[in-house]
């Protein structure tokens, strides 16, 4: 018996190192999986994966749009300009001063404009969320007032307020707190109850809890409702320019448009067209995509290239 036990046991430790080495390779092989290996892509490889796809996109929308012109498809130029004459009134502009005046017109105002509605936005949604009362008095008007189209405050802000840049803040604050107060909403709903009971447990009650426990797990729905209630800010204050042009409040990007269409100038329109299209990607690209990407790589759900 005691023979039998002995030779069982140098068996085991003749075995256990075999055994141990297979835990440690299998280990290694699974960290391998999960490491990502350092350094930066190729500038090929970035300029292939980034950059190619928007400028063949930008490139195959110039070609479709002179061909219209070209093969006498649209062959009225106070319907459609061509390329050239769009250019030709961007560098006009530019050599009279007045293209950066355009953009920063309307761009100050937006951006004044998202960030009183985020200051506005920001505690009506937490107290629409964590208060059973509020969200049933006011949780489904602000569910309308977000699918109201922004353009229909334009009148009545011009009758309460006149016309000054009091009535456009009035116009893009109507049309971006219910989106971003909505949005801190949604993010809180999906906060896991886990969270809060552990928050509780360790003492974060009350704006403590708020800040440290609901606040980050609602961030990626919080930050949803940032960006959808930036394009409602931008929307409505496109609106509010068009609409309610005067010379008191200068030329932004929505009285462009409008001198334009006033003037029959297609290009002049394009032009409007296109500035307005483009603050918006820079916006999108320059703000919101780094804060989306910093976020999923906060919780591991992008992997750091």
């Amino acid at each position: 018996m005691a023979s039998t036990d002995t030779t069982t046991a140098v068996e085991a430790g003749a075995a256990g190192p075999g055994k141990a080495g297979d835990l440690a390779g299998l280990e290694a092989g699974l960290d391998a999986l999960e490491t990502v290996q350092p350094g930066r892509p190729p500038l090929r490889e970035t300029l292939v994966r980034k950059v190619l796809p928007p400028v063949t996109a930008v490139v195959l929308v110039l070609v479709v749009w002179q061909a219209l012109v070209s093969f006498g498809v649209v062959d009225d130029p106070t319907k459609l300009p061509t390329p050239a004459d769009v250019w030709g009134e961007i560098e006009d502009a530019w050599l009279q001063g007045t293209l950066l005046g355009y953009i920063w017109t309307s761009v100050s105002r937006g951006l004044l404009g998202f960030l009183l509605a985020l200051v506005i936005g920001t505690p009506l949604g937490l107290l629409v969320a964590r208060v059973r009362f509020v969200r049933a008095a006011i949780g489904p008007i602000l569910s309308g007032l977000q699918s109201l189209p922004s353009v229909a405050w334009v009148p009545p802000a011009v009758i309460w307020l006149g016309l000054n840049d009091s009535m456009m803040y009035a116009v893009i604050l109507l049309g971006a707190v219910p989106s971003i107060a909505n949005g801190l909403v949604s993010g809180v709903d999906q906060v896991p109850p886990l969270f809060l009971r552990a928050g509780r447990t360790l003492g974060a009650t009350g704006l403590r809890g708020t800040w440290h426990i609901v606040m980050p797990a609602a961030l990626p729905g919080y930050l949803a409702g940032l960006k959808q209630g930036w394009a409602f800010s931008w929307r409505s204050l496109m609106a509010a320019e068009i609409i309610a042009s005067s010379p008191d409040l200068g030329v932004g990007l929505g009285q462009l448009l409008e001198n334009g269409r006033n003037t029959s100038s297609m290009s002049m329109v394009f032009l409007a067209i296109f500035l307005i299209l483009i603050v918006g990607i820079a916006i999108d690209l320059l703000i919101f995509s780094p804060l989306e990407r910093w976020v999923l790589r906060s919780r591991g759900l992008l992997v750091k290239s």
